[in-house]
C-alpha cells in the first residue's frame, strides 16, 4: 500500500509562542491506510530531528505492511515538522513579506509551535480522536507536549527515549553543533548551501551522542593492532557527515536544535510535575539502557509523574539510536502493553 503524500496549507496568521508570527505556513504530511469512521484506528507518528513525513521509510521496522503498525489495520499519519527541510515551511521558504527566502530571519520556534501546527492539521482532517500518538527523541517531546495541550484527543501515548525538559547536557551537544555551523565562513551567506560544511562537522558531533563507547568499539574497531592512521572510526565520521550534507540543510538543523533546547513542558504551567499530571492518555514510557543523550532517568521521571504511566526499558548496543533500530524489542514491548489492561510488569526482552 503506497502512502499518500499531501500538503496542508494554512493561509492565516499563526502566532508563535515567543511573540513572532508566520503569515501562513505549509506542512507536508503523509497518510497510510484507511481511516475508520469512529477514528479508532488513527496512529499519529511524530518524527525526530532529521526525520520526514514518510514514517514507513525511516521507521520501516515498525511501520508498514506486515509491521506492528500496519496500514491494513491502522490509519497512520505523519507530518513533517515546521522548520524542517522535507516540504514544510522553513528558513528556505519564501517570506511573504519580502518575497525572498527567510534564511537567517526565520523566527525561533518551539515544540509548542510545532504541536500547534499539527493540531490545526488534525482539525483540517476532521480527526476527533487519535488512538495512538508515538514518537522518539524530538518526536517524543512533541507527542508529550501535544498530550498536555489537548489531553482529551488521545487514547494512548507512547514516548520513546525522550524527556519532559531538555537537559543542559543535551543543550551543550546542540550548542557545540551550532558552533561548528557558525565556524563555516559561508554560514553568513543568504544561500541555501550556507553552513553546509559546518553542518558536516555538527553531524559528526551529534553521532557521538546518538551512539556510545561500546558502539564504536564494536562497529569501528581497528583493522589491525598495528594500525596508526586511516582508522575506521575516522572514515565513518566523515562518511556520515558527507551523507547528511546531501539530504539536509544547516538552516533546518539550526532551527530544530533550538526547538529541542527550549523544550520544557512545565514552562508557564506551574512546573514540570504539574504539567505531566495533565496527561490523560494511557501512557507507555520507553527508555534505552545505553542512551547517553536521553538517559533513562529522564524517562523514569516522566513515568513517575504522568498519571498511571508504565515504564519499560530495552537494551541496545546503539544507544539513543536504538529507538530507530531495535524494532523487534519495541514491537514486543508495545504489543504487551497494549494487550494489558492494568499495570505491566517490567519485561525481559532480547
Amino acid at each position: 500500500m503506497q502512502p499518500e503524500k499531501k500538503v496542508f496549507k494554512y493561509p492565516y496568521t499563526y502566532s508563535l509562542e515567543l511573540g513572532r508570527e508566520l503569515h501562513g505556513f505549509e506542512l507536508a504530511y503523509t497518510t497510510y491506510g484507511t481511516r475508520n469512521e469512529d477514528d479508532s484506528n488513527v496512529v499519529w507518528v511524530c518524527h525526530a530531528l532529521t526525520g520526514s513525513a514518510n514514517a514507513a521509510e525511516w521507521w520501516d521496522g515498525l511501520i508498514g505492511e506486515g509491521k506492528y503498525f500496519d496500514p491494513a489495520r491502522h490509519f497512520i499519519v505523519c507530518a513533517n515538522v515546521l522548520g524542517s527541510t522535507y516540504g514544510s515551511t522553513s528558513a528556505l521558504s519564501t517570506n511573504p513579506d519580502t518575497f525572498e527566502p527567510y534564511y537567517h530571519e526565520f523566527p525561533v520556534i518551539t515544540v509548542r509551535d510545532i504541536v500547534g501546527t499539527m493540531d490545526l492539521l488534525r482539525q483540517e482532517l476532521e480527526i476527533r480522536r487519535i488512538s495512538v500518538c508515538i514518537g522518539g527523541s524530538l518526536g517524543g517531546q512533541q507527542a508529550l507536549e501535544w498530550a498536555i495541550q489537548a489531553p482529551d484527543v488521545f487514547d494512548e501515548l507512547i514516548l520513546i527515549a525522550s524527556n519532559a525538559v531538555h537537559s543542559p547536557w543535551g543543550v551543550a551537544f546542540n550548542e557545540s553543533q551550532r558552533m561548528a555551523i557558525e565556524s563555516d565562513p559561508s554560514w553568513k551567506d543568504r544561500n541555501p548551501e550556507a553552513g553546509t560544511h559546518g553542518m558536516k562537522v555538527a553531524r559528526s558531533i551529534a553521532l557521538l551522542s546518538y551512539r556510545n563507547y561500546d558502539t564504536y568499539n564494536f562497529t569501528q574497531a581497528r583493522d589491525n593492532p598495528d594500525q596508526t592512521d586511516d582508522f575506521r572510526a575516522s572514515s565513518y565520521q566523515r562518511y556520515q557527515g558527507d551523507k547528511f550534507m546531501r539530504r539536509f540543510n544547516a538552516f533546518a538543523y539550526w532551527t530544530l536544535t533550538k526547538v529541542m533546547d527550549s523544550h520544557n513542558v512545565g514552562r508557564n504551567r506551574g512546573g514540570i510535575v504539574h504539567a505531566l499530571g495533565m496527561v490523560k492518555a494511557r501512557t507507555l514510557v520507553l527508555g534505552i539502557k545505553s542512551d547517553i543523550l536521553f538517559p533513562v532517568a529522564e524517562q523514569q521521571f516522566q513515568a513517575r509523574h504522568i498519571p498511571d504511566a508504565v515504564y519499560q526499558e530495552i537494551d541496545s548496543l546503539y544507544g539513543h539510536d536504538g529507538f530507530l533500530i531495535e524494532y523487534k524489542q519495541l514491537s514486543q514491548v508495545i504489543k504487551a502493553w497494549q494487550e494489558s489492561k492494568g499495570r505491566l510488569e517490567p519485561l525481559s526482552v532480547q
